[in-house]
């Protein structure tokens, strides 16, 4: 009788330790919901004409050098700035580029471009600034390239 009253107190407690861990806890940052938003003005969708984004992988394209993604909608300013980064794989078929704005304070552009065996070319990217709340992330819709607004935590995990 001893021994099943031993073995029920210990199930007990072990029960009891292991609800005790598992309660969630806070994470250690938590993101901050009053960052600025640095692209307010500016559409939800913005359309990317494909050309322009070839212009961005073209042999200027080499750290130091000015660069600048015009927009399809020209009423929008584009993103320009200085590249501060190129790296390119496997015979140019894996290739990027990392822009640093001029214009919009702390924002960065990074678009990538792969291409397939048969030709094809595919772009991937981002406007991001981490001192902001919003962000433009690249992405095709019916062979089209589009950028897209999203919130800085929807993408962003710290």
């Amino acid at each position: 009788m001893n021994y099943l009253k031993n073995s029920g107190l210990s199930l007990l407690f072990l029960l009891f330790t292991v609800a005790a861990f598992a309660q969630s806890k806070d994470p250690i940052n938590k993101p901050d919901q009053n960052k600025p938003s640095l692209f307010a003005g500016f559409p939800d969708k913005i359309p990317v004409d494909i050309n322009e984004l070839k212009t961005v992988f073209s042999n200027a394209a080499a750290k130091g050098n000015n660069a600048a993604l015009k927009f399809a909608d020209n009423k929008l300013p584009g993103f320009s700035g200085k590249i501060v980064s190129t790296a390119s794989k496997y015979n140019n078929s894996i290739q990027s580029v990392v822009i640093r704005s001029t214009q919009f304070n702390g924002a960065t552009l990074t678009l990538s471009s792969s291409t397939t065996t048969d030709g094809a070319a595919s772009y991937t990217g981002r406007i991001i600034s981490f001192q902001h709340g919003d962000l433009y992330v690249l992405q095709k819709e019916n062979d089209k390239y589009y950028l897209i607004k999203k919130k800085y935590d929807e993408i962003i995990n710290e």
